[in-house]
């Protein structure tokens, strides 16, 4: 085509379509945004933004339990499940701006709201319209997967979409899924009230994480009082007159457990179909993911793809991370191109303990065959953590042997997620420990735990010939 209305239109508005026409309109390119539901995509209304919400109110809860151990008395409360449920509401409101079409209409971005279809590789129609771009990233997101278990059409399942209509907390509350969300949520809802019970296939919990870091979860779990079954499998669901039941096979025996509303949050699959990419050919992984190369192209070069429908990480930190790439790549195209870089990647499960990570974990590089040095420390130690009653945790940093790079490093504890953004940065930008040890902490903060970790390292590296050496000639001055 020799004249086109856009140089680029992303296909979906959360956040990695939203970066994409935001990089592209401070760009000075002509940008066109499309969204057939509401601006801000799933982190905002149905992700990041409500669990996290939901997640603060329960911490509340849980230091009102404890509210002896601070000195109060006669401290009575209930929990109004509904208004808490308003107060995540509230919240969305409160950011909803950021991702607003007035903002980006104001960035010079044309917004559109209507189902996007492709029509070829440069055009694509929106409700009755058909609009041309030189290039298109597509970034629509994924939704939750539900396993085909026997009988669970036949119950009004919540999943991490559709839960946020509650209204009324649940007595009996299945969470079916063992990884992030089902852990933030099952520690939430637990927290607010409800009977809960975990249920996964596999023989642990938050499966990808170090067995260590791990039992800081599972005993904050059993503090909260939430029954964790693993290693079991979920035959069929029976919905009943009054109340569901599960029917699951453990160590080789069928039981059953009865409950009054369950969550499935068993993963999340790509939003690929249905829009024009199998007309065009494009391929696809066998996950449903759209095929990318390591420019983020898809199988036909003028099309990008970013976020979760391209993989492979689901983080919303992630699909920005991306957008970045989708953008410039295509807009710079075909002068210049860079490979997106996976190299140094953080993320974060928010229970409480958090448990949050960058690089190798312990358990990846033992498995890889990495040779590593691990130096560890104990929140317990810590003196911020012991004043706000929150040192139950661990820092674990991976090293090159002999040498201070870091290769991963893995926190669980208080605000775990925070933390961890010095050794991402560390990481980036090729800072060892002894830059960390040799950098000023503020007295009393938990950032001190990366200052006191690499000590740790330090105490190992420390020559035994020169401390010899140093102990005979301070008695020498004496």
């Amino acid at each position: 085509m020799a004249k086109m209305d856009y140089n680029l239109v992303a296909i979906g508005a959360g956040a990695a379509g939203l970066v994409t026409s935001y990089i592209g309109a401070v760009s000075k390119a002509k940008v066109a945004l499309v969204e057939k539901h509401r601006m801000g995509g799933d982190c905002l209304y149905t992700g990041c933004v409500p669990s996290k919400a939901l997640i603060s109110n329960a911490k509340v809860v849980k230091t009102l339990k404890e509210h002896e151990a601070f000195g109060l008395e006669n401290v009575q409360y209930s929990v109004n499940f509904s208004q808490v449920m308003e107060r995540i509401q509230e919240i969305i409101r409160k950011i909803e701006p950021h991702d607003s079409i007035e903002r980006f209409t104001r960035l010079g971005v044309d917004c559109y709201q209507g189902e996007a279809k492709l029509i070829s590789p440069h055009e694509l129609k929106i409700n009755e319209k058909i609009i041309s771009a030189r290039n298109i990233v597509i970034a629509t997101g994924a939704r939750p997967y539900i396993p085909p278990i026997p009988g669970i059409e036949t119950l009004d399942y919540l999943h991490s979409d559709n839960l946020w209509d509650l209204r009324e907390l649940p007595k009996r509350l299945l969470v079916v899924g063992g990884g992030p969300i089902g852990c933030e949520l099952a520690q939430a809802f637990g927290r607010l009230g409800s009977e809960v019970t975990v249920m996964d296939l596999l023989p642990t919990i938050m499966p990808r994480e170090d067995p260590e870091i791990v039992k800081f979860v599972i005993d904050a779990f059993e503090e909260d009082g939430i029954r964790i079954l693993t290693g079991v499998k979920l035959v069929r669901f029976e919905k009943g007159e009054n109340e569901d039941r599960v029917i699951y096979e453990n160590a080789g025996y069928e039981e059953e457990l009865s409950f009054d509303r369950v969550i499935i949050a068993t993963g999340r699959k790509a939003n690929s179909q249905g829009f024009g990419l199998e007309e065009l050919g494009l391929a696809l992984n066998p996950n449903g993911t759209i095929k990318v190369d390591p420019y983020l192209r898809t199988s036909q070069p003028n099309i990008y793809a970013c976020g979760d429908v391209a993989g492979p990480y689901q983080f919303t930190h992630m699909a920005a991370h991306q957008a970045w790439y989708c953008a410039v790549n295509a807009l710079l195209s075909p002068f210049k191109k860079f490979r997106v870089d996976y190299s140094v990647v953080p993320w974060c499960t928010y229970t409480d303990p958090e448990v949050a990570r960058v690089g190798l974990s312990e358990t990846e590089a033992k498995a890889q065959n990495i040779p590593y040095e691990l130096s560890t420390y104990g929140l317990d130690d810590l003196d911020r953590a012991i004043t706000e009653g929150e040192d139950s945790g661990l820092i674990k940093v991976l090293t090159v042997p002999g040498k201070d790079r870091i290769i991963g490093a893995v926190i669980c504890g208080y605000h775990a997620g925070d933390l961890l953004a010095e050794f991402v940065l560390a990481m980036k930008h090729g800072l060892g420990m002894n830059k960390i040890l040799g950098t000023i902490h503020s007295y009393p903060t938990f950032s001190e735990g990366a200052k006191y970790a690499a000590g740790e390292w330090k105490k190992a590296h420390v020559s035994e010939n020169l401390l010899k050496w140093v102990e005979k000639f301070h008695q020498f001055r004496r």
